[in-house]
């Protein structure tokens, strides 16, 4: 396939892989990790994947994704078993993108495609050891078929095993497209080229080391939100001590919770009204089948007081951040999870706050459509990836992408390798 290609765009001919996460493709079928979909085919494609294909990647499969890429693990039973993490197989390489971070650390790719509704690059690429940016709403094209997900949660992206790559393929896919809901932010003229400059001021970083409701941060995770702050302070920037902003968690992770019952709900039933009716609880895992209940009995306020809940998120986090230009917490709040931990066995309440409480400091960033990163700097003793996540104000990917860049600088990952099978 890539002997035969023509070179195009920025990459050439580089292979790469899709997410499993219904990004259209009429190359690649998608089932987006669920038996109700196996085998769907795509009659047009996304706006995002002629990009990349205009940009110089041969997608040639498809990643593992959990079913309806609404677990921060990746154990979907329509792929036989979970996704392992390649730094510790008896731990999960992280969700929604697991099979996408699973692949880049392992070098199969250089760089894969993503998408992040809740944490869905990030966590991954924290588990993984590779770097992962969930890029600002609206910067990356959702059409045409759609105009958002999850009702402005969820975005594309790429993990990588450097800055650079990432930043390269944002010059290739980043900007707006005709007719979508979000207006796209302003961009430079190339991130590549952004990322070779210096600041010309020290930044004002923001840290993190408590989180909402008094959830429990490991000591490994805090271990790498230090290890970051002394290479910031190497690099000359200010990290101040924080406070959080004053965020109502619970109610905010219920608000997801209604948010994604209601998608499950209508994919589910629009898929029916095409092929028909099915025998629902032998196609869904038991989550996802309490989640199409629950969006079915939902009342329309509830789905509209989620989403306001949303954008008072947005507006909390924009005000908080015009203090600070950057803020620096843990990817997660504990180290990757054991396999089966964080299981699709329970009812979709239980197992989203379960999640929630893993990744907490993550879906805020989604609702606020700010740009976030997880930069991989710190490896534990037994040598498990521990990441840290920064995170930027709106639009402002180039400032997130240099200073993650600044750090790959003194302290380099990219020939961090699992160790062998």
């Amino acid at each position: 396939m890539a002997a035969e290609a023509k070179l195009k765009g920025t990459f050439g001919a580089v292979p790469f892989l899709l997410k499993d996460s219904g990004l259209a493709s009429t190359q690649l079928a998608s089932d987006v990790g669920s038996r109700l979909f196996a085998g769907l085919k795509a009659k047009i494609d996304s706006t995002l994947n002629t990009r990349f294909v205009a940009d110089g990647f041969l997608s040639f499969a498809r990643t593992t994704v959990p079913e309806f890429c609404m677990a921060p693990t990746t154990e979907a039973v329509q792929n036989g078993g979970p996704t392992l993490n390649p730094w510790d197989r008896t731990r999960s390489a992280g969700g929604s993108s697991g099979g996408a971070a699973a692949a880049v650390a392992l070098g199969v790719v250089p760089i894969a495609h993503g998408s992040d509704g809740g944490g869905s690059i990030r966590i991954p690429a924290s588990c993984c050891g590779v770097f992962g940016l969930k890029p600002s709403r609206g910067l990356i094209p959702y059409g045409p078929a759609l105009g958002e997900g999850w009702r402005g949660l969820a975005v594309d992206g790429v993990l990588s095993r450097t800055v650079r790559d990432t930043a390269a393929a944002l010059d290739g896919i980043a900007g707006m497209e005709l007719g979508q809901p979000y207006a796209a932010p302003a961009r430079p003229a190339s991130y590549l080229r952004f990322i070779e400059g210096e600041f010309d001021r020290p930044l004002r970083i923001a840290k993190w080391t408590h989180s909402w409701n008094d959830i429990d941060v490991a000591p490994e995770c805090l271990d790498a939100v230090a290890a970051a702050e002394r290479h910031l302070l190497a690099l000359g920037h200010e990290v101040i001590d924080a406070p959080l902003p004053p965020l109502k968690y619970d109610a905010f992770v219920d608000a997801i919770i209604d948010v994604m019952a209601a998608s499950v709900t209508m994919t589910v039933n629009g898929y029916l009204r095409l092929v028909g009716p099915k025998h629902l609880p032998a196609l869904l895992e038991p989550a996802i089948l309490d989640a199409y209940r629950l969006g079915e009995a939902m009342q329309a306020e509830t789905y509209a007081l989620a989403i306001n809940r949303f954008h008072s998120v947005a507006r909390l986090m924009e005000t908080y951040i015009a203090a600070c230009d950057v803020i620096l917490t843990p990817t997660l709040t504990q180290p990757p999870v054991k396999l089966g931990e964080i299981s699709m066995d329970n009812d979709f309440r239980s197992f989203r706050r379960k999640a929630g409480r893993y990744t907490t400091f993550l879906a805020v960033i989604n609702a606020s459509g700010q740009p976030a990163a997880n930069v991989p700097l710190h490896w534990t003793d037994g040598n498990l990836p521990i990441g840290v996540q920064l995170i930027g104000r709106f639009g402002a990917e180039a400032t997130l992408l240099r200073l993650s860049s600044n750090l790959e600088g003194i302290a380099p990952w990219r020939d961090r390798r699992p160790p062998p099978s």
